[in-house]
């Protein structure tokens, strides 16, 4: 199989409020928006992929989904979230992984792992 794009779908339960978490909260940027009323959706750009808002669900996504995002510097990225109002679920601090976490969480209960990966951690070293 080859996979030419792939994005998440998020059907949340108030698409209004969700939509602004993602764009104002998170300031994440717009892919494209498309449809009306309850074909109503927005993809944003999520790194190396994307995140479609669309639709909305009769209950929260619930434990089974979360959300990973690689930042350049998370003690900054705090910063910037809480001065918008984003709860932050638990601070930041190095993972017995090697990774430096914080989590957050979006409007229906998806946990947001927010993601800095330290210049020493085997996800950024290179074999020769």
């Amino acid at each position: 199989m080859e996979v030419l794009s792939s994005r998440v779908l998020l059907r949340p339960q108030d698409l209004k409020r969700s939509l602004a978490f993602y764009k104002d909260s998170l300031s994440l940027a717009i892919y494209r928006e498309f449809g009306e009323g309850q074909s109503r959706g927005t993809v944003f750009f999520l790194g190396g992929g994307y995140l479609e808002l669309s639709g909305t669900a009769s209950q929260a996504a619930g434990p089974n989904v979360a959300l990973w995002m690689q930042v350049r510097d998370l003690s900054a990225t705090a910063s910037e979230l809480s001065s918008r109002g984003v709860l932050i679920t638990r601070p930041p601090r190095r993972e017995a992984w090697g990774l430096d976490e914080m989590w957050v969480t979006d409007p229906d209960g998806v946990r947001i792992y927010i993601v800095e990966v330290p210049p020493e951690h085997p996800l950024r070293l290179r074999e020769s």
